[in-house]
């Protein structure tokens, strides 16, 4: 038994040792290093070339060659903030286009002998300002039909006063730019004529002698409208005629004064001035009228708004007692007052084409487009030519920017456009009518009847044959139409 379980151990560990002599004799198995490729980054500094653009401002392109001048003559306007913030415009438009500008402001008496000068010399300003049709300069004057063209093209319709005073149908010329305009209101002091029972002043005429007449007899107050050789005479009895129903021409260009109508005038006048009025309007300037309603002098005048802007920077409340009317009307119904004045740009003969009439045209051109500054620094005195470029003016009507009390006391100014008249009406502003205008004819004939000198039908039929020869000989030259 023992010998039995000594075989089978035996058998056991020979099994063993067999397992584990075959283990060893297996082939030892192939080791593999595979090589793994590994991407390293190093940061080194790598010098980088950029094309990078830089934008340089150039200047900009002066739209005039370099020696360009402008050369701008123009009254010394009567609102003065209008001439510095004129004369700054300007030198700015210069700097933007390239252009010297110069502007030297001259008495409104020295506008038409300045103009008449430098067309004699053939020599002067590049362009002046008029304040009223310069027709009879036509001949020496550049055709501007261009310029008015693209104002209207540009800004739309012109204002019919506008037109009539810068353009000549009967050689089809546009002798000037009219780039603004003045109301010419009634202007009054409203407590004499509320103590005489008008508190709104006189509507018509008739309602100027009646309450001009009880102002003098109670207060020694006159009335102011003169008959002197100056602008505001002129205007002031050139109304009277139209709303009387007269004229100095018919539309087709005849003269037309000796009518009963402007007889009627005539005799109107001097009985204004033998009721209401004293002998100082035979000798006035210009300022007169202005300076007898800011002192208090004179109870009515035909005028712009200048005196009264005077008027509130000296003595606030003064003028609030300033009042102002429209147009007053005829016997009749007609109602027509002259503008005050026209700005009238002409550019004579003698500038030559190139940079400098081209510079005065885009100068006239963009100061339309500026026209709502003009119309403020003028404190609402220049009104525009071409209405749609100052669309706030009925606004500051209505609120005065300028400090009325009341301040909507202007808003009937809003619409002066209908019942202010060229100076031609109802023809144009031919070199006739100038002549008539810048002669002082009217405020004489008026003058002569008032003083007793003559009667009216004899000054007005002696007026009238002046004033045909005047005619005759512009129609003689072309540029007067009729011949009736």
């Amino acid at each position: 038994m023992m010998k039995h379980k000594r075989s089978l151990l035996s058998l056991v560990l020979l099994a063993i040792v067999l397992v584990l002599l075959a283990a060893c004799s297996q082939p030892t198995p192939e080791v593999r290093v595979e090589k793994v490729k590994e991407t390293v980054v190093v940061e080194k500094p790598v010098e980088k070339v950029v094309k990078e653009t830089v934008v340089v401002e150039k200047e900009k392109e002066k739209p005039f060659p370099e020696g360009t001048e402008l050369h701008i003559v123009q009254w010394s306007h009567f609102v003065p903030r209008f001439d510095e913030w004129f004369d700054k415009y300007a030198q700015e438009w210069g700097d933007e286009n390239g252009v010297k500008v110069i502007v030297d402001h001259i008495s409104y008496a020295d506008i038409v002998p300045t103009l008449a000068a430098a067309i004699d010399a053939g020599q002067g300003p590049t362009m002046i300002q008029m304040l009223g049709a310069p027709s009879q300069f036509v001949e020496g004057l550049r055709d501007l039909t261009d310029v008015n063209m693209k104002a209207q093209e540009l800004y739309g319709e012109q204002v019919q006063n506008c037109t009539a005073n810068s353009y000549l149908p009967s050689i089809d010329k546009w002798y000037g730019f009219c780039h603004g305009w003045v109301p010419d209101p009634a202007d009054y002091l409203v407590e004499l004529w509320s103590a005489v029972g008008y508190p709104n002043g006189p509507s018509t005429y008739a309602d100027l002698l009646d309450g001009g007449t009880k102002i003098k007899e109670q207060f020694g107050v006159p009335v102011g409208l003169g008959m002197s050789p100056e602008i505001d005479s002129e205007f002031a009895m050139r109304s009277i005629i139209w709303s009387f129903g007269g004229s100095i021409q018919d539309e087709n260009e005849n003269v037309v004064l000796n009518s009963p109508e402007v007889i009627e005038a005539v005799k109107y006048v001097a009985d204004l001035y033998q009721n209401a009025m004293t002998d100082e309007i035979f000798s006035w300037n210009a300022a007169s009228n202005n300076q007898g309603l800011i002192a208090g002098e004179l109870s009515y005048i035909q005028n712009s708004i200048s005196a009264y802007r005077s008027l509130q920077k000296i003595d606030p409340e003064a003028s609030d007692k300033v009042g102002f009317a429209p147009a007053l009307k005829g016997p009749r119904g007609d109602q027509h007052n002259t503008a005050h004045v026209w700005h009238i740009y002409v550019v004579p003969n003698y500038v030559p084409e190139g940079p400098e009439l081209e510079a005065a045209k885009k100068f006239m051109l963009d100061l339309v487009a500026n026209y709502d500054q003009a119309t403020f620094n003028s404190e609402l005195y220049d009104f525009p030519a071409f209405p749609s470029v100052v669309p706030q003016l009925e606004g500051w009507l209505e609120a005065d920017p300028f400090g009325s009390r009341p301040p909507d006391k202007l808003k009937m100014l809003a619409d002066a456009v209908n019942w202010t008249t060229a100076l031609g009406f109802p023809g144009p502003a031919n070199p006739a009518i100038s002549e008539v205008y810048n002669t002082h004819i009217i405020p004489a004939m008026m003058g002569k009847v008032a003083r007793g000198e003559a009667t009216a039908e004899e000054a007005v039929a002696e007026t009238e044959a002046q004033i045909k020869e005047i005619f005759q000989k512009w129609r003689d030259r072309g540029l007067v139409g009729g011949g009736k």
